[in-house]
């Protein structure tokens, strides 16, 4: 077997030299298929008994190299007890491979936490990776409501997840201002100015008033004086834009800002729509009928054809998604990522069908996330109605309750596949049963210990990982080492939630330490290596507190 000069400092580390040690046996029995760190799968047991990470390799390499499972795990755990910093290695079960470090290789993670700091937890999945990332979008005819919020947490975070992984991200709002709600809002703006009710089809609430008195405040005495069309039209453009420069500044201070906001206007005046359509008519996937011209997405596993131009000339509605992707791909992004409501689950056939008619992999340079419904409950009933948009729950109600922190947080800590209730009597309390201020608390608490070491003359001077024995220290060491995979996970799953529900592990782990553990000795006690090596542990931990709030974007106070 080769020698192998490592300090197994974290799982990376563990995995290149365990497989280094698999490839040798896989190639003395007659294996051929090159192996990657993927296959090794080393997880942290669930049982701490079972030592420190664990391996299924044996089981997964038995068949196709003819062996017995449990006599290749012992195999190769005589091999990997070889490795340096490693303990122990036992073989469990069919062939299971748990392996323990040595409290010195354990330990050493502290020290490269705090040397690596912002960098710990990033990765390459991503490296080079160009990504539109588009999410919340919503119409500019109303404040944002509650489900448009949470894409903006979601999203937002998504996109610095991508960013840790390498890649390069570009956030894009999808400003919808063609089609027949802009009349509507038009329409209701000017109802507002002639005292008139709101169309039928119209939008209330306070916010049409606000709009409205603001478009006449910037035309005074101007608008009785032009004709009724000309009044509608002067709604529309201003009323327009004044609320959606209220929509961007609400996003702004939710923390969320967009490196692109995109008129779909621009595609239809600029013929993007029209060169669109020329482009998968010469992929032979266009046809006329009835007067219209239509997709043969049919042909592209969608349920039915789609008409792109209708009889009266008008564009159909997926004129301006083939435009748009089109668009996307013309500006250089190899993988473009949507981010829509539980009501639009039946727009992802029509898109993957566009997608593979213009000779693109679907759910690789076009994905289509589906999240669900977000409800806020207060005193145990659900919220229904918001104070200025009259009908919808909107983001200021949200921030109104419980702060840009506890809102993002609470909207990112579940997976998007499940409908959330966000009690905000739970999540506005300042106490550990509120989940955010469970691990800002652990966050301020680092700081705190810090200062203190400082006041007892405890520094960095010195690091003996071999110190770092004690049973929470194991346990905090081992969630510490949990980071970087939580985050490609993140990354490849887009799950942002759980970054949120590791930093409340590790929260955990870090006050049972805490409990048990100085970093300060007590008043009569000289300061020794430990109280010092310690002190780098309480460190890492602050370091990865930060590290996951800030890919979650919360902020991480020193103080509380």
């Amino acid at each position: 077997m080769p020698q192998l000069n490592l300090i197994l400092v974290n799982p990376a580390d563990l995995s290149s030299a365990l497989l280094t040690v698999v490839t040798s046996i896989s190639a003395s029995r007659g294996g051929t298929r090159e192996l990657t760190i993927d296959d090794l799968l080393l997880e942290r047991p669930r049982n701490r008994d079972h030592g420190d990470w664990a391996s299924n390799i044996a089981m997964k390499l038995a068949k196709p190299l003819g062996a017995n499972p449990r006599e290749l795990a012992d195999e190769i755990a005589v091999e990997a007890a070889k490795l340096p910093g490693v303990a122990s290695v036992d073989v469990a079960g069919p062939g299971f491979i748990n392996i323990t470090l040595d409290a010195a290789a354990a330990g050493a993670l502290a020290r490269t936490i705090v040397e690596q700091a912002d960098a710990y937890g990033r990765g390459d999945l991503y490296s080079g990776v160009t990504i539109n990332l588009e999410f919340v979008s919503a119409n500019p005819t109303g404040p944002i409501h509650i489900g448009g919020v949470r894409w903006a947490a979601v999203g937002d975070s998504l996109a610095r997840i991508f960013e840790s992984q390498g890649g390069l991200v570009t956030r894009e709002y999808y400003f919808n201002d063609h089609g027949a709600q802009i009349d509507r809002f038009a329409r209701s703006l000017l109802a507002s100015f002639l005292g008139e009710p709101a169309p039928e089809d119209g939008y209330g609430g306070a916010y049409i008033s606000d709009i409205a008195a603001r478009v006449i405040a910037l035309y005074p005495g101007t608008l009785e004086t032009i004709s009724r069309d000309e009044q509608q039209e002067v709604f529309r453009s201003v009323g327009v834009e004044l609320m959606f420069g209220d929509i961007k500044a609400s996003l702004h201070e939710f923390g969320v800002k967009f490196d692109v906001y995109f008129h779909e206007n621009e595609l239809h005046e600029s013929g993007d729509v029209e060169k669109a359509i020329t482009r998968l008519g010469d992929l032979g996937a266009i046809y006329e009928a009835d007067g219209a011209t239509w997709f043969r997405s049919t042909d592209y596993d969608d349920d039915k054809d789609r008409v792109v131009i209708k009889s009266d000339g008008e564009a159909g509605y997926i004129s301006g998604d083939l435009a748009y992707y089109l668009n996307k791909r013309e500006r250089g992004f190899e993988r473009n990522i949507i981010m829509l409501g539980a009501d639009h689950h039946g727009y992802v056939k029509r898109l993957m069908a566009m997608t593979k008619a213009f000779g693109d992999e679907p759910f690789v340079n076009l994905e289509v996330l589906i999240g669900q419904m977000v409800n806020l409950v207060r005193d145990g009933e659900p919220m229904r109605m918001s104070k200025r948009a009259g009908t919808v729950v909107t983001l200021e109600d949200l921030v109104e309750a419980v702060g840009v922190d506890a809102g993002r947080y609470a909207l990112v800590r579940s997976s998007i596949d499940s409908q959330v209730d966000i009690d905000l009597d739970l999540w506005g309390r300042k106490t550990n049963d509120n989940p955010v201020f469970y691990v800002q608390y652990a966050h301020a608490r680092t700081n705190s210990v810090a200062r203190n070491a400082a006041v007892s003359g405890v520094d960095r001077g010195v690091f003996d990982a071999g110190l770092l024995s004690h049973e929470t220290e194991s346990i905090l060491l081992g969630v510490l080492a949990e980071f970087p995979r939580v985050v490609r996970q993140a990354a490849e799953l887009r799950e942002p939630h759980r970054i949120a529900r590791y930093t409340e592990e590790l929260a955990g782990a870090y006050h049972r330490w805490y409990d048990a553990c100085r970093v300060t000795p007590l008043s009569n006690d000289e300061v020794t290596d430990l109280h010092r090596t310690r002190l780098w542990l309480n460190d890492a931990v602050g370091q990865v507190l930060r590290n996951g709030l800030g890919l979650l974007g919360v902020s991480a106070p020193e103080r509380m």
